[in-house]
């Protein structure tokens, strides 16, 4: 699914050039995904849509300043790696609250615990990509950039 997600960011600028759910599984299913995969990653796609374009009018959720606190089971289901990642990009200014909790949400849906980082990277650029924001260059490439634990960044 992961696979495909990253097929359509890189495919589709914005979220309003990707073809309807019916023309979209052709294409993918052309280009040699697996059907089982397409209609994995259409259904986790329209929810993330539908969650990511619903009204966020709630300033109290919105302009939230409090900690977020995570239950065992989101804990459990998430990863240490993860956690930290969303509280990173939470005080980085890049997730809202809002942002923050669809984030969540579609990561608990998968069927992985821990969630590897690069999924929930993922999962964090389709959200901003469903939302039609873009993350800075220097956050794209955290976002985007590998995970090798075998190859530290370099601060020069």
């Amino acid at each position: 699914m992961f696979d495909i997600l990253v097929y359509l960011y890189e495919t589709y600028f914005r979220p309003d050039a990707c073809p309807e759910p019916a023309a979209l599984a052709r294409k993918l299913s052309a280009v040699g995904f697996e059907d089982d995969e397409i209609s994995e990653a259409i259904v986790w796609l329209t929810d993330l849509t539908e969650m990511a374009g619903a009204d966020t009018s709630a300033t109290e959720v919105a302009l939230s300043t409090g900690t977020r606190f995570y239950v065992q089971q989101e804990y459990d289901a998430l990863g240490s790696d993860a956690v930290g990642f969303i509280q990173f990009l939470e005080s980085a200014k890049v997730l809202s609250p809002v942002q923050r909790e669809i984030v969540i949400e579609r990561a608990l849906v998968l069927d992985e615990s821990p969630v590897s980082l690069g999924k929930l990277k993922i999962i964090v650029l389709m959200l901003l990509w469903s939302q039609g924001k873009e993350p800075d260059a220097l956050m794209f490439d955290d976002l985007f950039g590998s995970d090798d634990e075998q190859a530290p960044r370099l601060l020069h």
